[in-house]
């Protein structure tokens, strides 16, 4: 009986082994995606502040109107670039929470179907020994009857 659960359940440890295997992928992929996003605001802000840091060397020297409204604008510009990719690693960051959550549950699915099948397993081995202990018996009283009639 075990034997036939455990053959009927191969394919459905077999899908769930795939569903676990695209979870863990998805998941990785999405740490990918949060890292580049991470790296690309780390960039954003390290060039935003080297840009900050030559607008206090030109500053000290003098800077005309033109100059200013144009560093003014870029800044700007930048925030919204930092803005953006601050929200964008947000994201990633919400997707890989969701992916992690993902994965955890078909990995749970998947172990719970291996324990399972091996329950199953080790109820047909205390099955079969307990049907070859009982043939043993029955030889070992045939021989025990045998050797009291040859007697």
């Amino acid at each position: 009986m075990s034997e036939s659960r455990i053959r009927r359940l191969i394919p459905v440890l077999d899908m769930a082994l795939e569903e676990e295997r695209k979870a863990a992928t998805m998941l990785g992929q999405c740490q990918k995606q949060l890292d580049e996003a991470q790296t690309r605001l780390r960039d954003l802000e390290y060039y935003c502040g080297e840009y900050a840091k030559g607008w206090t060397q030109r500053g000290g020297q003098g800077v005309g109107r033109e100059w200013l409204m144009n560093y003014q604008r870029f800044m700007a510009q930048m925030e919204v670039a930092l803005e953006q990719q601050r929200q964008t690693v947000s994201w990633n960051s919400q997707s890989i929470d969701k992916a992690r959550e993902n994965w955890r549950q078909r990995y749970q699915r998947l172990e719970a179907l291996r324990k399972l099948i091996e329950k199953y397993r080790q109820e047909a081995q205390a099955r079969a020994d307990r049907q070859e202990q009982k043939l043993l018996d029955e030889l070992s009283q045939r021989a025990h009857a045998q050797r009291g009639n040859n007697a």
